[in-house]
């Protein structure tokens, strides 16, 4: 197939995605990030006992009653427990114990008292202050308890489901392994960034930025290399990555020129090309293809071109692995704070800042092969073809980075 519309390409893209369903067990210092692979569910009480949320005293409320500033309530103190000690002595009528915050409270006390509303007694305690049964005190399982099912299979976790593990006592838990990923970059004019720079060759800004965007979206980078400008040498590497990655992306040498070796090296290694040309700009030239059930994203060697269709293709390709509705693409809408002064004739995507409902056009050129004009950009505004130059004030829409 050839000049294929975005919702096209990406719907053939996602044909050919295999969802990971296997599984391995990782670090929870390690997790962040991962889907959960299976449900999680508390094997106890969480707190495992009645505990204090104050520094006081825990007592019997009925011992509290009617005391006041001037006729305070008095009760023996009988001992302190400080948090992580634990006692079985039940407190009986006219006692109490010195407690602290996170402290067990023992049998016979159904509320604490705070140490402000006393006078800090040691042997005896003046309470200034009655109390409800039930005031200021945490039952067992408060949090959760045994049998409730804390994190759903499919949970994408974070720090908050990470603390919630530490809690149920988990010191690793079973996830999604990650999708694995080749990213191999070719063109003759690039070199690594690190060597010195000679006459007529620019540093390679693709591999990096392509590899970075990748990790963002949670893969596990396998091979990551520059390939020279010749087609045997492009399509042995296809091979052999194929052998263990889920998805390979390239960029450059997909166009006409003479120099655009994508084609001839996809065909050398046995690839079938699903389609070429996406219509769209930047990235026009993108082509894609499988080999031996492993999806081939080719991008254009256009910096701007591979931040644009990485995210556009690349994105719900890894929802799709991961089973990580956070990667779907999302869409705002907003007036232009500033107008782009072209024409689009076809479709074309532009980067842009979406803040406060405004969509702010950075400073720069905004041509394909310039990639600093996008730094702090968040968005990037989907300008349907046919579309005259937007004016300042004009609505438009945006996929959100």
């Amino acid at each position: 197939m050839e000049k294929v519309t975005v919702e096209q390409a990406t719907e053939l893209v996602l044909e050919h995605a295999r969802v990971i369903t296997d599984t391995e067990e990782v670090p929870l210092l390690q997790a962040s990030g991962r889907i959960l692979a299976k449900d999680m569910t508390a094997a106890f009480d969480n707190p495992p006992f009645d505990r204090s949320p104050i520094d006081g005293y825990a007592c019997r409320a009925a011992d509290t009653a009617g005391a006041s500033e001037t006729d305070p309530a008095r009760l023996k103190v009988t001992r302190e427990i400080d948090a992580g000690q634990y006692s079985t002595e039940e407190i009986k009528e006219g006692q109490a114990v010195r407690i602290m915050t996170g402290a067990a409270i023992p049998p016979g006390c159904d509320c604490c008292i705070r140490q402000e509303d006393t006078d800090y007694g040691e042997d005896v305690v003046s309470i200034r202050r009655p109390e409800r049964s039930g005031g200021n005190y945490c039952l067992r399982g408060e949090d959760f308890k045994t049998g409730d099912v804390l994190l759903k299979k499919g949970s994408r976790l974070s720090f908050i489901e990470a603390g919630i593990l530490a809690g149920m006592g988990q010191t690793s838990v079973p996830v999604y392994r990650q999708p694995r990923a080749a990213v191999f970059t070719t063109g003759d004019e690039v070199i690594l960034p690190g060597q010195p720079l000679p006459p007529g060759k620019i540093y390679d800004s693709n591999q990096t930025l392509l590899a970075s965007r990748l990790l963002d979206f949670g893969a596990k980078l396998v091979h990551v290399s520059s390939i020279p400008d010749e087609p045997p040498a492009m399509a042995a590497a296809l091979r052999k990555a194929a052998a263990d990655v889920d998805v390979i992306f390239t960029t450059g040498a997909v166009s006409v020129g003479k120099k655009d070796i994508m084609h001839e090296a996809l065909s050398l290694a046995g690839a079938e090309r699903v389609f070429w040309r996406v219509l769209v700009k930047p990235g026009m030239p993108t082509l894609f293809s499988t080999y031996k059930d492993v999806p081939i994203i080719s991008l254009s060697g256009n910096p701007f071109g591979v931040a644009v269709m990485v995210e556009l293709l690349g994105r719900p390709l890894f929802s799709k692995m991961r089973q990580d509705d956070r990667l779907t693409l999302k869409r705002v809408q907003g007036t232009m704070a500033d107008a782009f002064k072209k024409a689009s004739g076809g479709r074309r995507f532009v980067r842009a800042l979406w803040e406060n409902g405004a969509f702010h056009l950075p400073d720069g050129l905004h041509s394909n092969g310039v990639l600093a004009s996008m730094a702090g950009c968040n968005c990037l505004i989907d300008i349907p073809a046919g579309s005259p130059a937007l004016q300042q004030g004009d609505r438009a829409e945006a996929v959100l980075l």
